[in-house]
């Protein structure tokens, strides 16, 4: 009889001939049978049942999931729609909705509708104790956890990306469900490589922002399944999130700060212009760097490159600009985010704010997070480690000092703000320096519906 296996993250299998040996699969001469990747179970099984000829499924280690959904949400209109539209995929297939829009409610409603057990994969431990609290509230006890010290597998887990790709290949065939959270991180190798070895038939991507600046996100389509529905921050915004508004601010460099910034620019393309490097280009930053690690010229112009981002970053008017916003909501809740460490500790010590940033320490994360979110704490400063996935549904003004070009992050800030409460007006700033490389970074983030 025909027999298929699991074996660290692959299918064996036993007794096909020649001309049933599915695609994907290789001869492997230790064993003399042909072996392919986990994630080709799906296709193998719909196959060998469709041909009406007895097998053998030792492969598959999961059950029906009996957990009884509770909950006493009525999902919305938009969340039943991707619920039916991921169902009709073939119950493969990624959402997208924007950060507040309750996208893992639509996950509890496919755990629910496809009754098998279920890993689900976030970025961070952050993320996975959100995770961990809300599928123990909606299906009950036990959950387990795979992941900061923690090792517990149930039929429902929560595990990070990075232990998925350890474990993945011991427990790819305990799950029929698989669920990526922010499932642009997926299309990395090291985590693509954690989806390949899972035979999980049924899977679900969820993300804002799926689309990469290296179009790898087109890998999600192969590892979990294309979009089966989506939905945008204008579609949703006023009936489903908050009102917002953004607004463009520009400030000037000191006299001081200009004469330093000019000259740090200068020396840094003077490098670039006389090696011929091209930063716009496709890899050409990675060529820069190459570059500038072969002469002393080259580290020079390092050096400029990383003096002429200080200067903008930690320049004096923005604080000033800062203080006035603050001022101006000091009935808010607001959240200010830099692109780098140092800002952050700076604006924390001269402003005398609590600052968030990945040295923080996880318990006092999680303390200046729940006083924000009770009014204790009207202000934080962070970097880029609140970008994602951390829920703020207080917050309703976010103010950007610095940050990178990428459309992705500045989506994710202003999603931060977005969780809609009765007569909420969301408010993003973005404070640039005119006249600077700051001008065209903003432009690149900026090129989104959410933002025109």
């Amino acid at each position: 009889m025909r027999t298929v296996r699991f074996d660290g993250g692959t299918l064996v299998l036993e007794q096909f001939a020649p001309d049933e040996i599915p695609t994907g699969f290789r001869h492997d001469p230790r064993i003399g049978l042909p072996r392919g990747r986990g994630i080709r179970y799906h296709d193998v099984v719909l196959a060998l049942h469709r041909s009406g000829e007895p097998y053998a499924d030792e492969a598959r280690d999961y059950g029906v999931l009996e957990r009884h959904h509770e909950t006493g949400r009525t999902p919305r209109v938009y969340q039943a729609e991707a619920v039916a539209a991921w169902r009709a995929s073939g119950r493969r297939g990624t959402v997208v909705l924007p950060t507040g829009a309750g996208k893992s409610f639509v996950a509890e409603m496919c755990i629910a509708d496809a009754k098998r057990s279920t890993l689900v994969v976030a970025p961070t431990l952050d993320l996975v104790g959100q995770w961990y609290d809300q599928l123990r509230h909606a299906f009950g006890d036990p959950v387990g956890i795979i992941g900061g010290g923690a090792h517990e597998v149930h039929d429902i887990t929560v595990t990070t990306y990075d232990s998925a790709h350890i474990h993945m290949r011991r427990y790819g065939n305990r799950f029929g469900l698989l669920i990526f959270d922010e499932v642009h991180h997926l299309p990395g190798p090291a985590y693509a490589q954690a989806a390949e070895d899972a035979i999980s038939p049924f899977r679900l991507g969820l993300t804002a922002t799926l689309e990469r600046p290296d179009g790898s996100h087109s890998a999600v389509d192969r590892l979990v399944g294309p979009v089966c529905y989506r939905k945008e921050i204008t579609e949703l915004a006023g009936e489903f999130l908050a009102e917002y508004r953004t607004e463009y601010i520009e400030v000037d460099l000191t006299e001081d700060e200009r004469v330093a910034y000019d000259e740090a620019r200068t020396t840094f393309r003077t490098f670039c212009d006389i090696r011929g490097v091209r930063l716009g280009g496709a890899g050409g930053w990675n060529r820069f760097l190459r570059e500038a690690a072969r002469s002393s010229e080259g580290r020079e112009a390092l050096a400029a490159w990383r003096e002429s981002r200080r200067i903008l970053q930690a320049t004096r008017t923005k604080l000033e600009v800062l203080e006035g916003l603050l001022r101006r909501h000091k009935d808010g809740r607001v959240v200010v985010f830099t692109n780098d460490n140092a800002s952050v500790y700076t604006i924390s010590r001269l402003l005398l704010l609590p600052a968030i940033t990945h040295q923080t320490d996880i318990k006092e994360r999680r303390a200046y997070l729940d006083a924000f979110a009770a009014g204790e704490l009207g202000v934080l400063v962070t970097s880029r480690v609140l970008n994602e996935g951390v829920d703020m549904p207080a917050a309703d003004v976010g103010i950007v000092l610095s940050g990178t070009g990428t459309v992705r992050e500045h989506v994710q800030r202003l999603g931060r703000i977005l969780r809609r409460r009765e007569g909420k007006q969301a408010v993003l700033y973005e404070v640039v320096v005119r006249g600077s490389s700051e001008e065209r970074t903003s432009a690149r983030r900026r090129d989104h519906d959410a933002y025109r």
